[in-house]
């Protein structure tokens, strides 16, 4: 029972992610197929086909890891890898799965990787596991760790690609099938509190209701059922709806995906679903990156805001970044405490910091990404009392060629969205320029 429910999971995401992209390359323009950046009827068709046969067709099995991130307690790549699966495709259907519990799993992998700066400290965790592989903002760096530690803990399957879910994704789906009832389980499973639902039962209720502990979980199983019965007899127009908020799911990094085939890893890094860190972008550069380190899931409750003002007009480019953290949570339950993080702030090649306010001992470093290019951070320890609100700002210079033909890049760090952002930039005459928004995708300002 336990084991066909789970498939439920992996054959729902992974199908939808599949349908997906044959329906996004169906209908949008392509991005190098032709000079004038767009693609011909047979062009469209050559693509669906291209992508389907690889992931659905062929003879040849092939083999995924799929990563489920529950970003309630936010990680660099997503958030805390809680399981993972191996799922197997052969002639357009699943041939074998296997679910793995990385508490478990870790338990295999030698104690042989020191963790990275601040875990030891905040966690008490001297050696890198699975479940803490995806510590860089970078997901193709990511899913090479996580290869990594899948062999380090004796696992023989070769994969052909890797794939990272949050837990957004069930959100999205539900907000297509409407609100579930599970029959013996009190309450609905909505789009807007369906994750904290789960949640709860699976730590609370499942004992009020007298299940046994080694059973609390097959409620998602009946769940995942339920909405999988429901998506297959969707109308044509909610189809379409399904689409589109897999296609959002994507743009947000709530889904990453990296494939082995270069071809068709090409064509996901094309349309910006790679969850790649850019380290080649030689203007203004800024990804603000979390770590959860022991606050339990109160990411759920911790809104974010950012305000970033450059000022060109002066000898040196001068940069202030104000992060603020608005926890929502009034008091401590099961899931929720004061929030503890480590914060790291991506930065141009050359950047040098002047004063950091309310926090102390700023940490410098530089991250390679798996692409050999590299970028450079400052860090700190963020903590922010519940049902109080908190703002860290970084001063600092950047280099004076900044200010030529001057474009910014921000990019949002996946399993974070929502978070409202205002970016302010004074030119070299002292013009200001201003603008707002919601960052849920990377924004490039180019003005």
């Amino acid at each position: 029972m336990k084991k066909y429910s789970i498939k439920f999971w992996i054959i729902f995401w992974t199908s939808a992610t599949v349908l997906l992209v044959s329906f996004y390359f169906f209908l949008q323009p392509g991005k190098e197929a032709s000079k004038n950046g767009t693609l011909s009827i047979g062009e469209k068709y050559t693509v669906i086909s291209g992508v389907v046969e690889y992931l659905l067709g062929g003879e040849n099995e092939k083999t995924f890891l799929i990563l489920f991130q529950n970003n309630m307690e936010i990680r660099p790549g997503g958030g805390f890898i809680g399981s993972f699966g191996i799922l197997k495709i052969k002639n357009g259907t699943i041939s074998d799965l296997q679910i793995h519990d990385t508490g478990n799993f870790d338990g295999r992998i030698p104690d042989t990787i020191p963790t990275p700066y601040p875990m030891e400290e905040t966690l008490r965790v001297k050696y890198l596991k699975l479940r803490d592989s995806n510590f860089s903002p970078d997901f193709p760096t990511n899913a090479k760790a996580a290869e990594n530690f899948y062999y380090l803990g004796q696992g023989e399957e070769k994969f052909d690609g890797v794939v990272a879910i949050t837990t957004n994704v069930l959100t999205s789906f539900l907000k297509v099938t409407g609100p579930v009832t599970l029959e013996g389980y009190p309450g609905t499973y909505a789009d807007e509190n369906a994750v904290l639902a789960l949640e709860y039962q699976v730590e609370k209720a499942f004992d009020e209701q007298g299940i046994a502990r080694g059973e609390r979980k097959s409620v998602m199983n009946i769940l995942a059922k339920e909405i999988m019965n429901r998506v297959k007899n969707l109308g044509w127009q909610e189809k379409l709806q399904l689409f589109d908020v897999v296609l959002d799911d994507l743009q947000k990094k709530d889904i990453q995906l990296a494939f082995k085939d270069e071809k068709m890893q090409k064509i996901i890094a094309d349309s910006f679903w790679d969850g790649k860190m850019d380290g080649h972008w030689q203007q203004d550069y800024l990804m603000a990156v979390d770590a959860n380190l022991g606050a339990w899931k109160s990411d759920y409750s911790v809104k974010r805001e950012m305000e970033y003002t450059l000022d060109l007009s002066g000898e040196k480019p001068l940069a202030k970044l104000k992060i603020t953290y608005n926890h929502t949570a009034a008091q401590r339950d099961y899931m929720t405490k004061d929030y503890l993080s480590y914060l790291r702030v991506y930065v141009p090649e050359g950047a040098w910091l002047l004063n950091a306010k309310d926090f102390s001992n700023p940490q410098f470093g530089k991250d390679v990404l798996a692409d050999g290019s590299s970028r450079n951070y400052f860090g700190a320890i963020i903590k922010v009392p519940m049902n109080s609100t908190r703002t860290v700002e970084f001063s600092y210079n950047l280099p004076k060629n900044i200010a030529e033909n001057y474009a910014l890049k921000i990019q949002k760090q996946a399993g974070i969205n929502d978070e409202p952002v205002a970016v302010t930039i004074i030119d070299t005459k002292g013009q200001k320029k201003s603008e707002q928004f919601v960052l849920n995708s990377d924004f490039i300002w180019d003005k």
